[in-house]
């Protein structure tokens, strides 16, 4: 029979506790030890302290453990500026003009005042070190087909006009739906005349056979800037597979975004390692995508994640994944796809939840170690966890927020905070909506 006072005993025993949300915890660091990827997930997008712990170890990471680069779930593009910014070679002078290619919703997802100082603190730690010395910042999302396309065509532009008028030519097969991907989608998935993909193909294998002159033209900001420019036809080609997945269900919708992230990470890893260190990343996203999904109701109906592929590829010492979990208080969230943000108040955990036990141990916030055998065993099993995207529904929480996990086999630490609250978005101005809802649709994850 399942022992809950035990559990909680255990958990108060083990539990590391932490001052606040700047608290890092040498345990924390102890427990990454010599991996290469370490996995920060959320609880929610919209949440300060999650925001503000993440941010605060990815710091400890790269000041002290050498981890050079910082890849999260966002636009490949918009994040690319970012990196531009860090590393001192873009046009912008402050971190909110960097930040500010995030223009669609959810808007204060990556346009809030924690990620604005974790953004100031890279540039400020990049400034003395040389351009392979210092850490990156980078996008792996999947949405951005013609912020991609665009992407593609400007450095094309720069490097070799001619090129440039043949990608153009390849692009044009999606100028007949606008900016509406979804619409293309729909389409394509019905009628293969409307489909765009031998088009995106040819054009990213044209630029892959070129890339021994684009890269090594002028040293490390040429490699760089060529890597951006391939990734980006690489998300073009898969972003046009995804939506005309859209359309056959979740399942398959799911799955080929996560593995366009997991591939985005590895394609990062060759372009960041060189031959006397390997590289070290240190990933942003959700929850739901970074705890392996075998360990939730996810993996049963056939979804993968990227903390499962990533553990997968590399081997599970060589990966760390984090989650974060709260009980109650405020977060920054939308009712529908494209509305302006709330501040939303987030109910009491549910009673079947892991945040309801981590809630009744009565510790305000802390750290525990889910590789601990004692612990590890302890919270084997299953319990319902909760997730809440950019749409947050709290009348309907139960079937819309929550799922089923084996915690200690989804993360190999996790971090509560009883009490929770919004991140600060850096303006109140109403999102743009997207060039399309994703398939996390209506949670938004």
């Amino acid at each position: 029979m399942f022992d809950i006072v035990a559990l909680k005993k255990l958990i108060q025993e083990k539990a590391v506790r932490l001052n606040d949300a700047a608290d890092v915890a040498d345990e924390i660091l102890s427990l990454v030890g010599e991996a290469r990827f370490v996995l920060i997930g959320e609880a929610s997008h919209g949440t300060h302290e999650f925001y503000r712990c993440r941010a605060e170890i990815t710091k400890r990471l790269i000041a002290e453990r050498g981890f050079s680069a910082v890849a999260v779930e966002a636009d490949f593009p918009d994040a690319y500026r970012v990196n531009r910014f860090v590393r001192g070679f873009g046009a912008d002078e402050t971190a909110d003009r960097a930040l500010s290619n995030f223009q669609r919703f959810p808007l204060w997802m990556w346009r809030n005042h924690d990620v604005l100082e974790f953004v100031q603190w890279l540039r400020e730690h990049n400034a003395n070190k040389t351009q392979p010395e210092q850490a990156g910042f980078y996008g792996i999302d999947l949405y951005s087909l013609h912020a991609s396309i665009e992407a593609v065509l400007s450095y094309l532009d720069k490097v070799d006009p001619d090129a440039a008028k043949q990608a153009r030519s390849r692009y044009s097969c999606f100028e007949h739906f606008g900016e509406d991907a979804q619409s293309y989608g729909y389409a394509a998935s019905y009628d293969t005349r409307f489909s765009c993909e031998d088009e995106v193909i040819k054009q990213l294998l044209d630029l892959q056979r070129r890339a021994a002159d684009y890269a090594n033209r002028d040293g490390f900001i040429a490699r760089d800037e060529y890597f951006f420019a391939e990734q980006n036809a690489q998300l073009v080609k898969n972003a046009e597979e995804y939506y005309r997945q859209m359309f056959r269900g979740r399942v398959s919708s799911w799955n080929l975004r996560d593995r366009h992230m997991a591939e985005s990470l590895d394609a990062l890893t060759l372009h960041l390692e060189n031959e006397t260190q390997p590289a070290k990343i240190v990933v942003w996203a959700h929850n739901s995508h970074l705890g392996d999904a075998r360990a939730t109701e996810m993996g049963e109906r056939g979804e993968w994640n990227v903390g499962q592929l990533v553990r997968e590829k590399y081997g599970i010492e060589a990966v760390r994944l984090i989650g974060f979990t709260t009980f109650e208080g405020t977060v920054a969230a939308s009712d529908n796809w494209g509305e302006p943000a709330q501040l939303k108040k987030v109910r009491p955990a549910h009673k079947d939840s892991y945040e309801l036990i981590f809630h009744e141990t009565e510790l305000a916030q802390f750290f525990l170690d889910l590789r601990d055998k004692e612990t590890e065993e302890a919270l084997r099993r299953p319990q319902l966890e909760r997730a809440i995207g950019v749409i947050y529904r709290p009348e309907s929480e139960r079937i819309s927020h929550y799922f089923t996990a084996v915690l200690s086999e989804q993360f190999d630490g996790v971090i509560h905070f009883d009490q929770t609250r919004h991140v600060e978005p850096l303006e109140k101005a109403a999102s743009r909506t997207h060039e399309d809802a994703p398939e996390t649709f209506p949670t938004g994850m």
